[in-house]
């Protein structure tokens, strides 16, 4: 995710205003970067690491339940940043350093998925080399190991980075960037088994313009899926485990809009690709700043659409055809709205699960301020600060709701009448 990010994607959900409420019824192998980079010396740990087996990513994502992102934390930092020591970068947005027990914490919750975002620019040399430093990976190492002595499926990516900027005049330099950071991270992690998933790019489009979040162009979503193809034959050209290595790839920003989805062209003859999108829907509810869109419920008219839309779309695209999807981002800020982000998590997974799609909640860890507010779990005091939300994540996900239920639950009604009757006293005051 990026900060003020999406404000575009509001012209694809339209949440119900709130008087309704209560009025309403319920490429190539051209792989010329650092090739000798491994991880025989960082760390000590060995979960996970030899035989990998040789499954589908339908079949893989089928054992994933409900993942969580490790946000604003190795993806952190700035031009001022660079070349620091991995600690410094690591806490540079305010989150403090990662430790095996904030981990465990997740795995004991229920997630069995966890996704560390990481930007590498902060610690890649120069061109032509973009050698990427032995502390920054042993320190990346030491963290996708937490995640795999929890037995968890961990998702590594590329984070933050603006030197893929999708467009035709660029792609070149950002081609040969790609192959050769990814050929590092590839021979770095080669070892490792089916539970180390790399995702390729992270919402690659063009920042600062007016398509940047509209779903792109016919010509920057054709740069994307040349760029998603380069990562998947410089990986597949690789030793050890990578020719059998689950790969996320993303359409242009990663978008759920119709015309990203169908732009995207996904590498022929490889069984073991996954369809990475990202989908903060409604957007009103779950992404804008506009606290007075705080309110949501499965049981009035309207407000699952953009959830059941983006449900069907991906089983008409992809499931349906044999290809695997996760929802690599999703979550809705805080807005003191706790219940009403719990009614929606669980429908939100509920309906994905209906279509083999697993779910990854973006935790930012921010809980206070005007900011983007998806922090669930406090990492200082290992504890869940929101944990109706949480609960509702993991029940969803271990199966214990169905789609039509949730619909025909209108238990919250009074609750909602009473917060919509407060709420105008509030404002008449």
């Amino acid at each position: 995710m990026f900060s003020l990010k999406k404000a575009a994607a509001g012209v694809l959900s339209c949440t119900m205003l709130l008087g309704s409420l209560v009025i309403s019824g319920c490429s190539d192998s051209n792989t010329s970067g650092t090739q000798s980079a491994d991880n025989t010396s960082n760390g000590s740990s060995t979960a996970h690491q030899g035989e990998i087996r040789d499954i589908s990513s339908v079949e893989l994502v089928k054992d994933m339940k409900i993942g969580w992102s490790l946000g604003n934390t190795l993806d952190a930092g700035n031009e001022s940043n660079r070349g620091q020591d991995p600690g410094s970068i690591e806490k540079s947005w305010g989150n403090p350093d990662t430790t095996k027990e904030m981990i465990d914490e997740i795995k004991k919750a229920g997630f069995n998925v966890l996704r560390v975002p990481t930007t590498w620019d902060w610690s890649t040399g120069e061109a032509p080399e973009y050698k990427i430093s032995d502390e920054w990976f042993a320190r990346v190492k030491e963290i996708v190991d937490y995640g795999m002595e929890n037995d968890m499926y961990v998702i590594l990516n590329i984070h933050h980075e603006t030197w893929h900027y999708p467009t035709e005049d660029n792609y070149e330099a950002a081609s040969d960037r790609l192959k050769k950071v990814w050929t590092q991270i590839g021979n770095y992690f080669k070892d490792y088994d089916e539970h180390l998933i790399f995702e390729g790019l992270n919402e690659p489009r063009v920042i600062g313009t007016s398509e940047e979040w509209n779903g792109g162009s016919d010509a920057t979503r054709e740069v994307v899926n040349k760029l998603d193809a380069d990562f998947v034959s410089t990986i597949r050209s690789l030793d050890g485990n990578n020719k059998l290595r689950h790969l996320m790839i993303p359409g242009y920003a990663a978008s759920s809009s119709e015309v990203a989805l169908k732009a995207l062209k996904i590498p022929e003859n490889d069984d073991k690709l996954i369809v990475s999108v990202h989908a903060y829907i409604p957007y009103n509810f779950a992404l804008s700043d506009n606290k007075r869109s705080n309110k949501w419920v499965a049981c009035k008219e309207g407000f699952t659409n953009d959830i059941d839309n983006l449900a069907n779309m991906l089983k008409t695209l992809f499931t349906d055809k044999g290809q695997a999807v996760i929802i690599g981002e999703f979550g809705a800020r805080s807005k003191d709205n706790d219940k009403y982000r719990a009614e929606w998590a669980k429908y939100y997974v509920t309906k994905m699960k209906t279509v083999g799609v697993p779910c990854v909640w973006w935790d930012n860890g921010a809980f206070l301020g005007s900011g983007e507010l998806f922090g669930l779990f406090d990492r200082r005091n290992l504890e869940w600060r929101y944990p109706l939300v949480k609960d509702a994540l993991i029940s969803a996900s271990n199966g214990e709701y169905t789609v039509d239920g949730l619909k025909s639950d209108t238990a919250i009604l009074d609750e909602l009448k009473k917060d919509i009757a407060q709420s105008k006293n509030s404002s008449a005051e």
